[in-house]
């Protein structure tokens, strides 16, 4: 019998320790969740596609819990990686149409975790749940009469709650403090801030910041407080854009005076994944702050969206900020206390960025190379969803892979609104000739769906050749956004650049035209800016390119800049800062 233990303990031991060593320690954006189907049949215009957007993650209970647009449901994790959905409608069976629920507002009071949806109409219920786990879930009140869109509640430390709303370019935010027992307001709603496009560059509305004839919407409030200040947070200036960003106004008290921050804190309009607008922060296990935002592709639909998730927090003058550079590459996932003002960023480096790429098949304009080109908009696709179906991805030369992200699209995809039976399954192999083959990782057993696939390696390899195989598409044709190698190239990094210069416009100091001479082996640059030489936060990567139009600026403030250079070995040194008054 003490034999038997013995043996028992041993593999007990040998098992927990592979799990430890399995433990996946990174993610890349999107994450990978399985979003649903679009559930309108009028937003499917140029195809059926999936789409979220307007996100919360709320920690309750030691875990945390994501609630997004029109989703039929949750998600949990205990490691932000893992996410576990949970189907559920949150709208009363008269009020469900084609949708759910929409632009969530999610809080703990007490010992609950509390929903409620956006609305116009004043008889929609607020959901309450100490077991949102088992789906365990009753109705707090019946009809919140209020209402709101892109609601917001905010729970005070002392026990006060508030509520923030709005959505529209030509209403601002509101805010007012509501009853935590019935849930009445208490007084009317006061106004907390509108947009002022003509002093910052940023909040102008257009994928260029030049569209005259609509102005910027103002949406997604969302409140934090940190240090005794009142950081009220909005999505601005629309979600079709990748200049699609959050912004914050700063204030002594939960319903304003606010003073804004001149750069928007939520920033990413470079990349392959862009956008990072209408979001929430939140804490994680260690008390770091994480920004979770929405991600833009607005290619089948306006509204055609992802999330990501960034590091974020605040500096020790109280400024707000979301750390976006290389923000759709490798990051660490959390495991202890950090200053997220240092790069959570892996340093494993796009390895296939516009190399050569060979296919099965092409269906029409969807060309290979779309697959590489980093851009989330564009896309390859094969003329079938069938097994066998493949796309091969030429390095260059030998490298270190150290993670690979698969990011599917959706050609003439069927379903419509959430499946939560399809999956996902494919092969995934690497090579040093192109013609001797090992696998890399086999997901042809797999059961979930996996959009935004990302495999993280447990012992990097030597490859110079990726070839992802089709075994199943849960629906519509095999296709790719982006097949996205990470590691080390294993050559020089790019030099640093040179005769960098930023000229601002004395007749609209919202802009300026960035050049800089060209750096011969690097294919791209990140642009740091922001109005404090100590405080670049905000990051724009620009591909193949050297020169960028800025037009984010605070007109009254005077500017700062550097840049780096990048290649699939490293990142040069940045460039001393420039000032521009």
């Amino acid at each position: 019998m003490k034999k038997y233990v013995t043996v028992c303990l041993v593999l007990l031991f040998a098992a927990t320790y592979a799990f430890a060593q399995h433990k996946q320690k990174t993610y890349c954006n999107p994450i990978n969740i399985d979003y649903g189907y679009t559930p309108i049949p009028n937003f499917s215009t140029w195809g059926r596609h999936r789409a979220t957007a307007d996100p919360v993650i709320t920690m309750y209970k030691g875990d945390y819990y994501l609630f997004s647009t029109n989703q039929w449901g949750y998600w949990w994790s205990h490691d932000m990686y893992h996410w576990n959905f949970i189907a559920r409608h949150f709208l009363r069976p008269e009020h469900k149409v084609y949708d759910d629920l929409c632009a969530p507002a999610v809080w703990v009071q007490g010992d609950t975790l509390m929903v409620f949806g956006s609305t116009y109409s004043p008889n929609f219920p607020i959901w309450m749940s100490t077991n949102p786990k088992a789906n365990e879930w009753k109705e707090a009140i019946h009809e919140f009469e209020p209402g709101g869109w892109d609601p917001d509640f905010f729970r005070d430390d002392d026990g006060k709650l508030y509520m923030y709303n709005g959505s529209s370019n030509t209403y601002p935010l509101y805010g007012a403090e509501i009853d935590p027992k019935n849930f009445h307001l208490k007084g009317y709603r006061k106004e907390m801030y509108f947009l002022q496009p003509y002093r910052y560059g940023w909040q102008r509305f257009g994928e260029y910041m030049d569209n005259t004839f609509l102005d910027p919407f103002i949406e997604g409030a969302w409140m934090t407080k940190h240090n005794g200040k009142y950081y009220l947070q909005y999505g601005a200036p629309g979600t079709e854009f990748s200049g699609y960003a959050d912004g914050v106004v700063v204030g002594d008290n939960p319903l304003g005076p606010f003073t804004p921050q001149s750069q928007p804190f939520s920033y990413k309009p470079g990349g392959f994944a862009r956008g990072a607008g209408h979001g929430a922060t939140y804490t994680d296990a260690f008390g770091n702050y994480w920004h979770i935002a929405t991600i833009v592709i607005a290619v089948k639909n306006s509204f055609e969206r992802r999330l990501g998730i960034w590091p974020a927090g605040f500096d020790k003058e109280g400024v707000m900020y979301s750390n976006t550079a290389f923000g759709d590459y490798p990051t660490y996932l959390p495991d202890g206390k950090a200053d997220h003002l240092q790069s959570s960023f892996t340093g494993w480096m796009l390895l296939n960025y516009n190399k050569p790429v060979s296919v099965s098949s092409t269906l029409g304009g969807y060309m290979p190379n779309n697959a590489v080109d980093e851009s989330i908009k564009t896309y390859w696709s094969a003329r079938t969803g069938d097994a066998g179906e493949w796309i091969t991805s030429d390095l260059g030369n030998i490298s270190t892979v150290n993670a690979v992200q698969i990011n599917y699209a959706d050609q003439d995809a069927t379903i419509l609104g959430k499946a939560t039976d399809t999956y996902t399954q494919y092969k995934l192999y690497y090579s040093l000739d192109n013609k001797k083959w090992m696998t890399l990782a086999d997901k042809s057993k797999n059961k979930t769906d996996v959009p935004h696939d990302y495999i993280e390696l447990e012992t990097p390899v030597k490859a110079r050749y990726i070839k992802l195989e089709n075994v199943h598409m849960p629906t519509g044709k095999f296709a790719l956004s982006g097949l996205r190698v990470f590691g080390n190239g294993g050559g020089a990094k790019p030099n640093t650049v040179k005769e960098f210069i930023v000229l601002r416009t004395e007749k609209d100091k919202r802009s300026a035209w960035i050049k800089w001479q060209p750096v011969d082996n690097a294919f791209a640059y990140n642009i740091y800016t922001g109005v404090a030489p100590d405080k670049l936060y905000n990051c724009i990567m620009v591909h193949t390119a050297n020169e960028y139009y800025l037009k984010t600026m605070d007109k009254d403030k005077p500017y700062y800049f550097q840049i780096e250079a990048i290649n699939e070995n490293g990142v040069s040194e940045r460039t001393k800062v420039v000032k521009v008054d």
